[in-house]
Order: C-alpha cells, then structure tokens, then sequence
C-alpha cells in the first residue's frame, strides 16, 4: 500500500466526517428566522384609533412621547445584588456584609427620598449571558439566535428592527460612548461616538476612563437626545478577581460617583436608565443560565414624577427584553417590529397626582398598542416559518382578539370602563406573557429531563485567563493571538493524541535488546554453541522493513480506528440535538457539547494527518538509510 494512497484515504474520511458536521450545522444552529420587516409611525400596528389622538401630533407617532430625552448607562455584568444595600441576608439566617454590597448607596437612598420618581428592579435575563446576544435582546426585544454565541468576539449588524434605527429614522441624535462592540452592531448609527476596546478583561480602567472624559462634557453641551454609556470595568473585575474582591467594591463605587454626577445634570424631559446586560458567577464569570448569571440590575429615575405609588418591599422581576417597547413608547417611537417584550405599564400611569381611573387607561393604551405589535409579528413570523406551535398560536390569537374587542369596548362606553379596566389589563398582559412564553418554548428551552448526565462542557468553563499566558499586559488590538491560546489551552488534548499514530512503534521500542534462540533441531547443540553470531533476530525498527506493506496497512486501519471513535461522539451529540431540534439554544449540555466535539474533531482529524504524514517521513528517512547501507555492504 503507497503512502500517497494511505493519507489520501483518510483525508476522504475526515471530508465525509466534515460534510456530515456541515449539514448537521446548518440545519440545527439556525432555526429561528430573523425578519427584516421595519415598524413605521406611517403603519399603526392595528386597526383603531391610537391613544389619545396622538397621530399627527409633533413629535408622536403610535403614542405621544413622555420623554425627550434618555440617558442610558449600561454597567457590563451588573449582578441585581450589586445594587442591594450593605446588609443583605435570607430569611432565618444571620446577615451577611459582602465587599459588593452597599457601593450603589446613592440608588438607595434615591429611591427613599423620591419614592415616585425611581424604581428598582430584577432584570430577568434569557441565555446565553453573552453581551452581544444581551445588546441585541436590549434593542431588539427579541431573543438571540444559536450562532450568535459563537460570534460574542466577531459582531455583525444587527439586521433585525431595533431601538437604534427607530431613533436615527426619526432624527434623533443619538451619542456613544464605550464598548467597541456596538460599532459593528450598528456601523454609522451614532451621530458621535466613542469606542474603546473591549477584548482586554485584565484591563478595568481604559474604557472606564474614556468614557468619564467625554461623558460629562457630552451631557452639558445638549447636542444629543439619546446618550448611551457602556462600562466594562465591572464585568473586567469579575473576570479578573471575582466580584468579592476589593476591587469591584472600587469599581462599583466609582459607578455610583458616575450615577450621582448624571442625577444632578438631569433636566426634566429626561429618563436616566441605569442597566446590567447580564450578571457573573461567584468566579466572575458568564455565559450560561445560573441564577446569578440571568439576574442583572435596572434602575430607572427622573427628575419628574413618573410612579403613581412608592415602590414595592421587594423589587418587582421583569423580563429584561421589556425594557425595548417602554423605551419606545415613552420616546414616542414604534415598537421594533420583533419585539416580544411587554411594556413596564406603571411607568404610563401619569405620576402621583394622576387619577386612578386616567391612570388605568393609560396602562391599558400602551399595552393594546404593544399586543397589537405582538400579534402582527407572530402573525407575520408564521407565515414565514413553521417555527411556533399552531395550537398555542391559535388560542393566542383567540385570547388577543378578545382582548381587543373588550378594549375597543371601553373606549366607546365609558360609563362601565371603570369596572372593565382591570379585565382588559390582565387580558392584555396574559396575552403578551403567553406570546413570550410560546417563543421562549419554541427557540430558547431545553428540557432538563432529557438531559443525560456526565461530561458537560460550558461556555464559562472555558479558561479564558489562557489568552494572557506570557502577556499579562494584554495583547494591545490584536485578537489572533488571545483566540491562538485559548483554543490550544482548550484542544491540547485533542492535539496530545493526534500522535496516536506513533503508537505503532511502541511494540519495537519495548523488547529488549538481546540475543534470541532460534530453534534447533535435535543433535545441533554443538554447532549453535559455535556460531552464535547467527542466533540473532533484526530487532526494534529493523523489524519493520520486513513488511513494509503491513506496516502501511496497519497505519490506515489505525487512523481508521480512531476517526470511528470520534465519529462515535459526534453522532450521539447530533442525535441527541436532533431529539430537541426545536429547543434552540440548549446552552446547560447539547449546544457547548456538539460545538466541543465538532471543534475537536476537526482539531484531532488534521493531527491525526499530520502525525501519519509524519511517521510516513520518518519511516522513509529510515528506509533510505537501510538502502544506503545495503548498498555500501554490497561494495
């Protein structure tokens, strides 16, 4: 068997083995479809009027704005229990002083000096705990597909309607500052804007920093509608030390100082949001769908009073996707066409002095608009693919309807409105909660009790730290030589037994260099006692050019071997995604585990290649010295 025919064989394989994972890929990592279609102030999101005459009112569109301006701070990796006091602790348990705890005093003490003018709540995030994935959720109101997790460190545009084109398409001037991953997320969005890499998470100032120095001053010359702020040095700190060291007490403090800075340069048309995109676990880190990971902080103030009662003891849970239509409707915008988010209906209830009754409706205008949207979008998503159950859309869609109807009711009697209000509201939120539920089933569950247990590889498990090996200072704007180290720190086994092919050799190197007897028949005693010179056996290497050929054959059904194996892998992780193919993003074991062994495969299948090619050299470097030997001895 030639060599070229051996390693071109199993290059065929692995090609077999590499289409299969193609089209495997293709077919499970991109199930949800990303509609194009844009909202529009021209196009309500449904028949009927829209509240309070707002139509061809200057600066309204589907609802009069509340706001003319927004300030939205976005802490990278702020945990909701950041934003707690100094002392926390659980029921019948003693309390606990945490270095985090109590930094973010002056949200607390906002929140008792303003009762009606903040609110703190629990942002309920949905996986994967990636910022790209939760920058897009945070404009979109949609949830992020499969292959976003893939690409945190490689963003692309966001194709999908979002709150950034919706400002910029109504003229609103729209400043950045921060993480350099919303410049490919919207290249040319930002009427001015300042990046800051991002990659570095051993560095907790530079981006911090640089926003400090434009923020300010930004703010004090008024040529922006929409200020966003996006800081790193939280979520840097986790990574680096973990959220209980001194350093994210420094950190978060100076957060706190920026907070306090921006309250006293509020102006009364403004909303300060204040927002985590996601949290960190106890080491830091994110990425999955722990409860410390999916728990960020939200924070909203203004210097005009918006809640109608004081908050509540324990802050309210909601969705963080629902930050998306009350942004919008608040600024006067359409709700981005994908959103499935449900608006915060408190915060269009009209402030403390409103009546209960002006209030109620209010709440209850924003959610029909926002139901209206919702349904417009499944109905449009449903028509394009087969993604979403059609029995749970069906009574969707019957639950709407009725809603609708009762709300177009009490428009038009308002002498029973006041008892209907509270029916029309809960109709209106089931509706919503149950169109989130049905995508969230469809495209982003997975079901723990087909799990398997056993070797489950995440996402935060990965050592990041690997990318700083020799460059503790960072590695400046370069990004090859980060994602180089990573992939070897995580692969180094695959590539440690690539060498397989060197076990042939074992049996040669193991027997032992002596002299073997060979059999004599009986009487021949004496002349093996003469000629022993002739007793010996070619040894170790020398063995092999006996048979050359079996050498080769034994090579390819090594490598054969050994692709069957990892074959073996692959297919049960294709297997058991395809039993959850409409679970999406199954983030806890099938998604980390398909990606792991289709990397390593891939990984092992080239130096399984290269380490034949190898012994191939070396066994031909052997066979020319034999040739050349032999040689010399015939002379």
């Amino acid at each position: 068997m030639q060599k070229a025919s051996v390693l071109l064989f199993l290059a065929w394989v692995c090609f077999l083995f590499y289409a299969g994972i193609a089209l495997f890929t293709s077919g499970f990592l991109l199930t949800r479809l990303e509609l194009t279609n844009h909202s529009s102030c021209q196009e309500p999101p449904g028949p009927g009027s829209l509240p309070w005459g707002s139509q061809g009112k200057p600066g309204a569109c589907w609802m009069a704005s509340r706001f003319s301006r927004v300030v939205l701070v976005l802490i990278d990796a702020l945990r909701f229990d950041f934003a707690q006091p100094q002392h926390s602790h659980v029921p019948r348990e003693p309390p606990v002083s945490l270095p985090f705890l109590g930094k973010l005093s002056s949200l607390q003490r906002i929140l008792e000096i303003q009762p009606h003018h903040a609110r703190l709540y629990r942002s309920q995030v949905d996986p994967p705990t990636t910022t790209m994935q939760r920058l897009k959720a945070l404009t979109t109101g949609s949830l992020p597909t499969f292959i976003d997790a893939g690409s945190n460190f490689a963003s692309h545009a966001i194709v999908e309607d979002n709150l950034i084109k919706q400002l910029t398409s109504a003229g609103r001037r729209v400043v950045f500052m921060g993480d350099d991953t919303w410049k490919d997320l919207f290249p040319g969005a930002f009427s001015k804007a300042f990046f800051f890499p991002s990659f570095n998470v051993r560095d907790l100032d530079t981006v911090d920093n640089g926003i400090l120095e434009h923020l300010y001053p930004t703010m004090d010359s008024g040529e922006w509608d929409v200020l966003i702020a996006h800081f790193l040095g939280v979520d840097h700190c986790g990574h680096k030390h973990g959220p209980h060291h001194p350093e994210m007490a420094k950190k978060l403090s100076q957060m706190d100082q920026v907070i306090q800075g921006l309250v006293e340069r509020l102006e009364n048309d403004t909303l300060l949001v204040v927002a985590g995109d996601h949290g960190m676990t106890t080491n830091g880190d994110h990425g999955g769908d722990s409860e410390l990971e999916v728990s960020a902080a939200l924070f909203l103030y203004s210097p005009t009073a918006v809640f109608p009662s004081t908050p509540p003891e324990e802050p309210e849970v909601i969705p963080q996707v629902s930050l998306v239509p009350t942004l919008a409707l608040l600024l006067g915008l359409p709700i981005p066409f994908g959103n499935i988010g449900e608006v915060m209906a408190e915060l269009f209830s009209g402030g403390e002095d409103s009546q209960p009754h002006s209030s109620a409706l209010a709440q209850a205008s924003a959610l029909h608009l926002n139901a209206q949207q919702v349904s417009r979008f499944l109905h449009t998503y449903s028509a394009a693919t087969q993604d979403l159950q059609a029995k749970e859309l069906h009574q969707l869609q019957n639950l709407f309807s009725k809603a609708s109807a009762d709300y177009q009711w009490l428009l038009q009697s308002p002498k029973g409105a006041e008892a209907t209000l509270p029916t029309v509201i809960a109709e209106l939120q089931q509706f919503l909660r149950g169109a989130r539920a049905m995508c969230i089933e469809s495209w982003a569950r997975f079901s723990l009790v087909r799990m398997a247990g056993g070797h489950q590889p995440v996402f935060p498990a990965i050592h990041w730290h690997a990318a700083f090996v020799g460059f503790p200072e960072g590695h400046g704007s370069c990004t090859w030589l980060p994602a180089l180290l990573v992939g070897a720190n995580t692969f180094a086994s695959h590539l440690l037994f690539a060498g397989c092919p060197l076990l042939l050799l074992w049996p040669f190197l193991c027997e032992s260099q002596g002299l073997r007897k060979r059999q004599q028949p009986p009487g021949n005693e004496a002349d093996a006692r003469v000629r022993p010179e002739e007793e010996e056996e070619p040894l170790m290497e020398m063995r092999l050019r006996d048979a050359p050929q079996h050498f080769y054959a034994a090579l390819l059904q090594l490598g054969l071997k050994y692709l069957f194996i990892l074959g073996i892998q692959i297919l049960a992780c294709a297997l058991a995604a395809s039993i959850l193919r409409r679970h999406l993003m199954v983030w806890k074991v099938f998604a980390p585990k398909f990606i792991f062994e289709a990397v390593g495969f891939i990984v092992s299948s080239v130096g399984l290649l290269l380490g034949i090619a190898l012994v191939m050299r070396v066994d031909g470097a052997v066979s020319s010295w034999f040739r050349q030997l032999f040689l010399a001895q015939q002379r």
